[in-house]
């Protein structure tokens, strides 16, 4: 019979739910600190690269299921704010970020 080869700490649920709420909570309140889409653009980008750097610092030497959580958050609001700048450029013609 073959070994059953387990990890050693493996990634919960609730600890990715909580990675998850508090990378939004954390762009979220950056976010909230714009006055226009490209403000809010910019802070979500610097927050969001604040968190990411929490996550690969998580996913080395801590919990890896915040991390995962984190990785979410982060992907959805990149995404948001993607979608948000795209969408303003083709209405109105001009890239918004400058």
């Amino acid at each position: 019979m073959r070994p059953t080869l387990r990890e050693p700490y493996p990634v919960r649920l609730p600890a990715v739910f909580a990675g998850l709420a508090g990378a939004g909570a954390w762009l979220a309140g950056f976010g909230a600190l714009a006055q226009d889409l490209a403000g809010y653009a910019w802070w979500t980008l610097i927050a969001g690269l604040a968190a990411l750097l929490a996550a690969l610092a998580l996913s080395r030497h801590g919990d890896r299921g915040v991390a995962a959580g984190i990785g979410v958050a982060l992907a959805v609001a990149w995404s948001g704010v993607a979608l948000a700048l795209a969408i303003t450029w083709a209405e109105t013609g001009v890239w918004p970020l400058w």
